[in-house]
Parts: structure tokens; C-alpha cells; sequence
């Protein structure tokens, strides 16, 4: 029976120098196997990474068969040390395996990514991990005199040339630190007696060198001769589950330690660098030239002066700082420096692109998927929408088979929660036949697919059942008209039948006014604008104008002695559903049934002031109240025998989104004057809040034009206000209030 020789390598998560450092130590040593840290039961989708069609970053999701929704990943960049050792081994034809507990065995996923270690070569493996040495690297670049334990790794560990003595040196400097610190956490001894029994086993099962690549937290304890029945009386009675699992495209930003990532990079974009350029040259003098390419492509000169003066500062600055060369931070200084005139604030525009990077990797298209991922491709190939990391806009059309293909496929994965696409102005768009989409691809994205695998193998149905679910949850009626509207926006013709239903039985049992009210305009919409999608409408015109009707019936009632909160809510469903009202066009009988609600609530005695001026409005607007009876009706409920609050509220009612109307109406306007007019110093000083308030949706050139209106059209406004000279005594006082009032709105006053 075999007894292989191994080697441990300790290695940095995702170094681009421990990824090359190691490279060559294998190429050394030619093991005849390569034991990697990760969940034993994913070895099999381990050669997968060596196929040409998978470009990183990619990740390996793993996720119990009965629990979606506990997804684990492992990312891999084309720079990390584990990507590598895989291509060497499959090229090499020597057997490449995992030895980390399976991902069956974790009950949770730690922090929802990997558990393999974190920061600083796997300083904690997880949340339990290490209790008493969190950061072994910061020990370590501590006692070196380094501020962080990044700086320390990169100068010691990723640019140093001699791979052979750095591995040795890390394992001594791990058992040190190790030295005293007690025994580990509960999950991470499991852990870690599972790779040395993995180990152990591959030493009887391989005649030749056995090649171990762990992060270099683990390598004292893998090294440790300990009995196999300790190990195997640590493990027994690990849960099991049955698990599934598959590689996922991953981003570039999603390996930054800044991104929540654990076992991040702090910039994965000067990482790729390192990488991409070994052997090339300089990497400073070429990550210079990266950061001109990307100024100029934005338009901004880069001289080849300031350039040579950067990378001069950038190793003087590496000298000053005791480093060995220049690392990204003396490089951003530099050329913060010498390329953007010290403005930092220029550097914030590019450092995204150059440091994260907007990579997004790709899987080879026989690769076995989660269901929803490989439905996502499918849709994704036939949109020819490819996903990006950095954001994009896309315009659709939705009278284009296309166009509404791409439309109802973002809809879809809103609505399961994938908001790979974001609506910018919808309301802008509505009536147009086109969206406009803010496209940016999140490599979470991915797991929230396979927590949905509850509601359906396909996005369609997913999204079907999903939507159903919140439709069953919904506890209002306008919750559930939005529901309705989303489905049908999306083209889920399940849920849009089960949603009708629903909201048609809430509905009946609704008596709610401003719920009612609050559920016109979703439906109305869909009513409206229905035609883009080819919509059935039938259904839903008669559940609108019942609902309109309704909400006119209540709306006497729901408008009775209402608080300032209350009464302000109730406006702003009146307004927006008398819009979507305006917009549908129903039957005469709907609307009059409508407008007698508005009506009510005029003459109602005990209706609040505040709701009572905005159904003078909206009647007003229809044509429903004359400009004579309007001019009348101001006057009266603004008239000196109103109590100030309740004919300030009135005021506020009709004007707040019509105060040009006083531009043009010469009734109203001379009603307004007369109730500004009547009210002493103190009153006037305290509705000066209000007056703001109602005269702030007019721009300033209506404000300009209102002053005229008021003042007379041969009246000039400079630096001072000057009263037409017929104005009378009331009148010049009145005006000197109002006038300055108004102007100050403007900037001009």
C-alpha cells in the first residue's frame, strides 16, 4: 500500500503572486494529485474549470435539494491560487479533488458566501472561527511594521520570486501564531479533521508526491499527526442532506473584500493586473498606461510628461513607505498627484473600472444548472442581452416581438426579485410603446434564482408562483390592484387570473375609501396603456368602474372631520385617482358617479376643509363648476366670516397644484386677493407657510407672470418692488406682503 509524500502550500485566496508562486512550486514538484480546499462532494465539477468555454470569475453554488434558499459559493478568479492549481492538474493529467467538509454537512452557509477562509490567508474561516487570533496575517505585518496585513502579504508574500522557501516560511510563521491559541472552534476542528482524514486517504490511494493547496491558516493543523479516530469520532454524526450543485457566472466587483465578500481582495481589478502582466515587464509603468487608456477613453488628456512624473512619484512614494515597489495605493496617489491635479475627487470617476473591474464570467453551455439558471441563459440568448457588471441603458419598443420579449423578461425577474434590470421613468414611458432599462448583472443574482426554485423550474413559472404566493398575502385592496398590474405587465397569465379573482372578492367586501381609491390608478394603467401588451381589458373595465363608483359613494363619508395627516393622505389618493380616471375615459354613468361623490363631499358640512378645496379643484377642472360659480365659490369659503385655519385649508385644497390657474382667472385671482387682504399682520405671518407651499409648483416665470397679472401688465419688477400707481392704500400694502413672497421663490427677491 502507498504512503505518498506531501506538500503543503499555504496560499492567500485569490493572490495573484500566490497563484503564480504556486504554479511553479507544481510544476516542481509534478504531484500525481491536487488536494484543494473546498466541499468534498463538488470534486467531480472541479475539472469543469479547466473546459475553454469557462472564463472566471465563476463561482460553485451548492445548495441542499429540500432548501434553496441555503446556498453556499465558492468564487474563482482567473488569478486565484485554487483556479490554477486546477488547470495545472487537469493539463498534467494528475487527479484533482476537494477535501473541505461537503457542502451537504454545513447547515447554514456562513454569511451567505464561501467559508473558506477570510481576509488575510485565512485569518477565520467563519463566523466561529478563530476566536482568539482573528487576523494572523495583521499579527504578522504588525510585527513587520505594516498598518494592515494586506500591504504585509502583498510585499512579502505575492511579489516575491521564490515560491519554494516562501511556502516553507509560511507554514512556520502560521504554526507560531497557532503556538498557544487554544484549540479551534467547534466547526472549524470539523473542518479541518476532515481534510487531514481526505489527506490521509489520498496517501494510501496514490503512489507519488500529493500536492495540498489550503489556505495558509490551515496548514499547521493539516501538517499535525493526529490518531484517525479522533477525526473520525469529530465527524460522527454530521448531518447529511442531499445537495445540488453547479458553476454560475461571477463579477469581478463581487471578489472585493469591500463588497462583504470575506475572503475578498481588497482591489481585484489590480489583482487580474499582477496577473495578466508577470513576466511583461513593469507592472507599475503598464498599470500607468491602463489608467491613461482609461482617461482618455473619457475624453480627458493624458500627457506622456505626466506620466513619467507619476510613475516617478509612485516609487518614490514606495521608498518613503519602505515598500518594494509600488503597490495600487502609491500608484493612486501618484497619479492623483501628477495626473489629476490633487483632486481626488477626478480619481473617484475611474477608480471602479480600474480597481473592481467589470467582469463577468461565462459557463460552458452543457454545464449541468440549477433549472432557473439554465432558463435565465436560455432567455438571456434568445433577448441577446448579455450580462454586464457595470451599468447600461436599454431602450426596448415594446410593438417589436423583441422588444417586448427583452420588456417581459425584466419584468419576470423583478419580480423573483432579480432586479437586473431597473425601470428608469416609467411614467414617462407609459403611452410611448417604450421602456427605458438601467442594466447592471449582480452575481447574487444567481442564488436568489435558486432560492426561487420553490415556485418553478423556469422563470416563467417561477415568477407565476411566486406571485401568486404575495397575491395570497396581500392585505389591502391597492396592494393587491399593484400585484395584479405587476402580473400582468409581466405576461404571468396565472397569476394575473388568480389575481383578478382576488382582487374582484376583496373588492366586493372592500368599504374602505381610500383603499379603493388607492387601487384606480394601478388598474387604470393597465387599462390605459393595456394596448403595448396586447392586454385583455374587458375584465378589468368593469372591476375599475365598480371600483370608481364606489370610491365615489365612500368618499362623502371617508372625507368627515379628518386630521392634517389624514386629510392630506385622502387628497393625494383623490388626485391621483381622479387622473387615472381622466385617462381611461369611462362611462357617463361612472362618471357622474364619480363627480357626485366629489359633489358630496363639497357640500358636506362636516367634510374637512383641506379635502373639500380639492374636490372644488377636480370639479372645477372638469368642467363641472363654471369659472363664475368657482370665482364665487372662493370667495365665499374664504370670506372674512371663515375661520382662518378652515379657509386656509380650503385654499390649500384648490390651489396646491393650480396656482397657475390664478395667472389666468381673474375671479379666482380677485378672490384670493380679497381673502390675503382681509387677514391682519399675524394671520398673514402665519400662513406665510402655506403660501409658499401652494405657490412653489409654479416656476419662476409664472411666478413673474401672476406679480404682473396682479400688479398690471405695465408694471416692472427690478431690484425693488414698486406698486402700480393706482393701487390704493390696501391694495400697496397688500402687494408689498405678497410681492416679495412670491419673488423669493425665484432667487430674485
Amino acid at each position: 500500500m502507498a504512503l505518498s509524500d506531501v506538500s503543503y502550500f499555504g496560499i492567500r485566496h485569490h493572490g495573484p503572486g500566490s497563484a503564480d508562486s504556486l504554479v511553479q512550486a507544481l510544476q516542481d514538484l509534478k504531484p500525481v494529485a491536487v488536494l484543494i480546499e473546498g466541499p468534498a462532494d463538488a470534486s467531480a465539477l472541479l475539472p469543469l474549470l479547466a473546459r475553454a468555454e469557462m472564463r472566471p470569475p465563476v463561482a460553485l453554488l451548492c445548495y441542499p435539494e429540500d432548501d434553496p434558499a441555503s446556498t453556499g459559493f465558492w468564487p474563482f478568479a482567473e488569478f486565484s491560487p485554487e483556479y490554477q492549481a486546477t488547470l495545472w492538474a487537469v493539463a498534467n493529467n494528475a487527479t484533482v479533488r476537494f477535501i473541505d467538509l461537503p457542502s451537504s454537512a454545513r447547515a447554514t452557509p456562513i454569511n451567505g458566501t464561501e467559508d473558506a477562509d477570510a481576509k488575510d490567508a485565512g485569518a477565520e474561516s467563519d463566523n466561529e472561527a478563530a476566536p482568539h487570533l482573528r487576523d494572523p496575517i495583521g499579527t504578522l505585518a504588525q510585527a513587520a511594521g505594516y498598518e494592515d496585513g494586506e500591504s504585509w502579504w502583498a510585499d512579502i508574500i505575492e511579489q516575491n520570486p521564490e515560491p519554494g522557501p516562501i511556502f516553507a516560511a509560511i507554514a512556520d510563521a502560521m504554526t507560531t501564531l497557532r503556538d498557544g491559541e487554544g484549540p479551534p472552534a467547534e466547526f472549524e476542528a470539523k473542518r479541518e479533521a476532515h481534510m487531514r482524514l481526505e489527506i490521509t486517504a489520498a496517501r494510501k490511494e496514490f503512489d507519488g508526491p500529493i500536492a495540498v493547496v489550503c489556505g495558509a491558516f490551515h496548514v499547521p493543523a493539516l501538517q499535525a499527526t493526529r490518531p484517525q479516530k479522533e477525526d473520525q469520532a469529530l465527524l460522527k454524526g454530521l448531518a447529511r442532506r442531499k445537495s445540488m450543485m453547479t458553476w454560475a457566472p461571477w463579477t469581478g466587483p463581487r471578489l472585493a473584500l469591500g463588497f462583504g465578500y470575506g475572503a475578498g481582495v481588497v482591489a481585484p481589478g489590480w489583482c487580474k493586473h499582477l496577473w495578466q502582466t508577470r513576466g511583461q515587464g513593469d507592472a507599475s509603468v503598464l498599470w500607468l498606461a491602463r489608467i491613461a487608456a482609461v482617461l482618455r477613453a473619457k475624453g480627458h488628456m493624458v500627457s506622456t510628461a505626466s506620466l513619467i512624473e507619476a510613475e516617478r512619484l509612485a516609487r518614490t512614494l514606495a521608498v518613503i513607505r519602505e515598500r518594494p515597489k509600488p503597490g495600487f495605493e502609491e500608484l493612486r496617489d501618484a497619479s492623483i498627484a501628477a495626473l489629476f491635479n490633487g483632486e481626488a475627487l477626478l480619481w473617484a470617476l475611474v477608480e471602479a473600472e480600474l480597481l473592481l473591474g467589470a467582469d463577468v464570467g461565462e459557463i460552458p453551455p452543457d454545464t449541468p444548472l440549477a433549472p432557473l439558471i439554465e432558463d435565465l441563459q436560455r432567455n438571456q440568448k434568445a433577448a441577446r442581452l448579455k450580462p454586464e457588471a457595470l451599468e447600461r441603458e436599454l431602450s426596448v419598443d415594446l410593438r417589436s416581438e423583441s422588444g417586448l420579449f427583452r420588456s417581459t423578461l425584466l419584468h419576470r425577474l423583478n419580480v423573483l426579485g432579480v432586479h437586473w434590470g431597473k425601470l428608469a421613468d416609467s411614467g414617462r414611458s407609459r403611452g410611448t410603446f417604450r421602456e427605458r432599462w438601467a442594466l447592471a448583472w449582480e452575481p447574487e443574482y444567481a442564488v436568489r434564482l435558486v432560492e426561487n426554485l420553490v415556485y418553478g423550474p423556469t422563470i416563467e413559472k417561477a415568477a407565476n408562483g411566486r406571485l401568486i404566493q404575495m397575491i395570497g398575502a396581500a392585505t389591502s385592496l391597492d396592494a393587491l390592484a399593484a400585484l395584479v398590474q405587476g402580473a400582468i405587465t409581466a405576461n404571468l397569465s396565472e397569476a394575473s387570473t388568480a389575481g383578478l379573482a382576488t382582487l374582484e372578492e376583496r373588492a366586493a367586501r372592500s368599504s374602505e375609501c381610500l383603499e379603493i381609491l388607492a387601487s384606480v390608478p394601478p388598474l387604470a394603467d393597465i387599462i390605459r396603456y393595456g394596448e403595448a401588451r396586447k392586454t385583455e381589458t374587458a375584465r378589468l373595465s368593469g372591476l375599475l368602474e365598480r371600483l370608481i363608483i364606489e370610491g365615489g359613494i365612500a368618499l362623502a363619508y371617508a372625507a368627515r372631520d379628518l386630521d392634517t395627516q389624514a386629510s392630506t393622505t385622502l387628497v393625494g389618493a383623490m388626485r391621483k385617482a381622479d387622473e387615472a380616471i381622466s385617462l381611461v375615459e369611462p362611462g357617463q354613468d361612472v362618471l357622474d358617479a364619480w363627480r357626485n361623490g366629489l359633489a358630496a363631499v363639497l357640500d358636506g358640512s362636516r367634510s374637512t376643509a383641506l379635502v373639500a378645496g380639492c374636490a372644488a379643484h377636480l370639479l372645477y377642472e372638469a368642467g363641472h363648476v363654471s369659472a363664475d360659480a368657482a370665482a364665487a365659490l372662493i370667495a365665499r369659503r374664504l370670506s372674512p366670516g371663515t375661520p382662518v385655519a378652515e379657509a386656509a385649508g380650503f385654499f390649500e385644497g384648490f390651489f396646491s397644484t393650480a396656482g397657475q390657474r390664478l395667472i389666468y382667472d381673474e375671479g379666482l385671482r380677485g378672490a384670493v386677493d380679497a381673502w390675503l387682504a382681509s387677514l391682519d399682520e399675524d394671520a398673514f405671518i402665519a400662513h406665510l407657510p402655506l403660501l409658499r407651499r401652494v405657490f412653489s409648483h409654479l416656476d419662476s416665470m409664472e411666478r413673474r407672470r401672476l406679480i404682473e397679472a396682479v400688479l398690471g401688465r405695465a408694471a416692472r419688477l427690478p431690484a425693488g418692488l414698486t406698486p402700480a400707481p393706482d393701487g390704493g392704500e390696501a391694495w400697496r400694502r397688500h402687494l408689498e406682503r405678497l410681492g416679495p413672497l412670491l419673488m423669493s421663490e425665484t432667487g430674485n427677491g
